[in-house]
């Protein structure tokens, strides 16, 4: 037997045994199912786990109930499973209609989220290594913090230890990167980029591709932008939160009516309410 079947086993052993409608959720199942739920303990685990079967088992007998697996064309790649609970969607639950007043107050309620790009104009040194070399990536953050130091006595020197020191092609501009809107660079330098004010950074940043000395000359902030180009997407985002409300809503009445054994079913649906 393999250390993974032995594994396996043990998890089982401690798993519930969980019966929805007379319909026995194995505990292999179940434990298979947990790898999708990543939580910060077992228990929350094993509750989104069972979770998520109950609903799939919910869903697929009721779309049975219904006759739905009489005239089932699932998609391409699509299990059976996935295809009657599809089904059932389309045939229960109603679109909600998103009008127009419910965009207006939404956008008025959240402007903030609704402006053009904020852009950083930038120029770095980049002093490179290998992230798997630990070795590497010190010497690269010493010698990053060094230059550092050398530009704060004397900011003049950058082009000159640009084109000196960095390991990246923009040294053949000066170290410029040019405008920089958000998802333009890796999250991890970026995070950092949108962060810092005008100047010299006061310490190296540090990115999948070694530590960058990073010199901000301009800061744009984002415009405002206007109703009628932002309106599209918020009826998108509105329709699919009713959407979800209404697959919350479905969900409760099933339940509601269902015989559910082997776990505690406030367990289950309290996640559901938010």
């Amino acid at each position: 037997m393999t250390n993974s079947a032995t594994s396996t086993q043990a998890i089982e052993k401690d798993l519930p045994n969980i019966v929805v409608n007379g319909a026995t959720i194995s505990k292999e199942t179940l434990a298979m199912e947990l790898q999708y739920h990543p939580a910060a303990s077992a228990e929350e685990a094993i509750s989104k786990a069972a979770q998520a079967l109950i609903i799939q088992e919910l869903f697929v007998q009721e779309a049975t109930a219904q006759g739905l697996d009489q005239a089932l064309k699932p998609f391409e790649n699509e299990t059976k499973s996935e295809a009657l609970i599809r089904s059932l969607i389309e045939a229960e639950i109603e679109a909600p209609q998103t009008d127009e007043v419910s965009c207006r107050r939404y956008f008025e309620q959240n402007r903030e989220r609704f402006r053009s790009p904020d852009i950083v104009e930038a120029c770095h040194i980049l002093i490179a290594a290998d992230p798997q070399d630990p070795l590497a990536r010190d010497a690269a953050k010493s010698q990053a913090e060094e230059l550092v130091v050398i530009l704060q006595k004397d900011p003049h020197q950058f082009v000159a230890l640009v084109k000196q020191y960095s390991d990246c092609p923009s040294k053949e501009t000066d170290g410029n990167l040019g405008q920089l809107s958000k998802g333009q660079t890796t999250p991890e330098f970026e995070r950092q980029l949108f962060m810092l004010e005008p100047g010299l950074a006061a310490h190296a940043i540090e990115s999948r591709y070694g530590y960058h000395v990073v010199r901000v000359d301009r800061k744009i902030a984002g415009d405002p932008l206007p109703f009628e180009q932002v309106r599209e997407k918020i009826v998108s985002y509105l329709t699919e939160q009713g959407n979800r409300r209404a697959v919350r809503q479905y969900i409760h009445e099933l339940m509601d009516k269902a015989t559910i054994e082997g776990i505690d079913i406030q367990e289950i649906t309290q996640p559901l309410t938010h």
